[in-house]
């Protein structure tokens, strides 16, 4: 039986950097690995990445093992398990962490298959029990109304990890660490998905999943127009606007912007809540901000359980007021 040892990041690159995902999951990592006494390794995989080795180990990686390969510029599911998994049969780490996107989404239950083990999914938090060694995984259960903890005993650990809820260590380029190269090995005729086209999103302004924060309305906010007024607050804050599935079904504002179990996970700094009920389908893509400030005229809306601060009252006399004083503020 082979010695599982060690913690495992999978990195990402997105637009030809770090996707800023991997850099929070090498400082959840190297967390864990100095807490076991064990390296930390960051995975690299694709086309022209070997340049970016050395900066995982500058967030905190001990070793980084790259397969850099041309048959591998474009994600397909097919190669990229194949060749993951041949490295993780190579390394052989007790901990594997992989961030919650859509390519994570995507490789990691299909490849704890292959590996024979499972994956925890959308966690929040990850601890080392003392005792067992074995890995705690925090992650929202019943539509994000409740947390629970699960561990388990088969081996690699696999977990995905939601953006934003882990920080990253300051780049330190003065560090040190091993890069190992692995060939792919892989057969060009057995990829059977060919990429013709891509097609890149049109977004003005902050990605919502990356945005600071986020002004989210719901159905209470009415309209295309009342969206308005969310957007002026969110351009002050250097923010993104955000919306329940309703307005996006009414056509109010793109689907793009949906946030909940059917749309996007956010995490960011401040989530304004505005006419939104907070149901568990929303609170579910949501429930990671730092801090929630809901505005309802609903004393009994569910949004209140989840945030830090609430205002009871009509959004349409509360945010012209707030908005001002942002401005106010902003100004003096």
């Amino acid at each position: 039986m082979a010695e599982y040892k060690g913690v495992m990041v999978y990195g990402e690159i997105a637009n030809g950097k770090l996707a800023a995902i991997t850099t929070e999951l090498l400082g959840c990592g190297r967390r864990l690995a100095n807490e076991l006494g064990e390296p930390l390794g960051a995975v690299l995989v694709g086309s022209g990445i070997s340049n970016f080795a050395q900066e995982t180990i500058a967030f905190g990686a001990d070793k980084a093992f790259v397969v850099d390969d041309p048959l591998l510029k474009d994600y397909q599911t097919d190669s990229y398990v194949a060749v993951i998994e041949k490295v993780v049969k190579q390394v052989t780490p007790r901990i594997l962490i992989m961030g919650q996107t859509s390519v994570g989404r995507d490789l990691a239950p299909k490849l704890a298959f292959r590996l024979g083990t499972a994956v925890s999914m959308d966690c929040l938090d990850l601890k080392i029990d003392p005792n067992t060694k074995l890995l705690l995984q925090t992650k929202p259960v019943y539509g994000g109304n409740a947390q629970a903890i699960f561990s388990c005993e088969s081996y690699p650990q696999m977990v995905t990890v939601r953006s934003k809820a882990m920080s990253p260590l300051a780049r330190d380029d003065s560090r040190k660490g091993e890069v190992v190269a692995i060939p792919s090995g892989l057969d060009p005729s057995a990829i059977r998905i060919k990429v013709l086209q891509k097609v890149k999103e049109e977004i003005e302004g902050i990605k919502l999943e990356e945005a600071p924060v986020i002004v989210a309305g719901g159905r209470g906010v009415g309209g295309a127009d009342g969206f308005k007024q969310l957007t002026e607050l969110a351009k002050l804050l250097r923010g993104a606007v955000g919306a329940t599935r309703p307005p996006c079904d009414n056509g109010w504002v793109p689907e793009g912007l949906q946030i909940g179990l059917t749309g996007k996970i956010v995490a960011p700094e401040l989530y304004i809540a505005v006419a939104l009920s907070g149901s568990s389908q929303h609170m579910s893509g949501c429930s990671g901000s730092k801090n929630i400030v809901a505005i309802n005229k609903d004393p009994e809306a569910n949004i209140f359980k989840a945030a830090q601060y609430g205002v009871v009252g009509d959004w349409k006399k509360v945010l012209p007021a707030f908005t001002n004083k942002v401005k106010e503020l902003l100004a003096g």
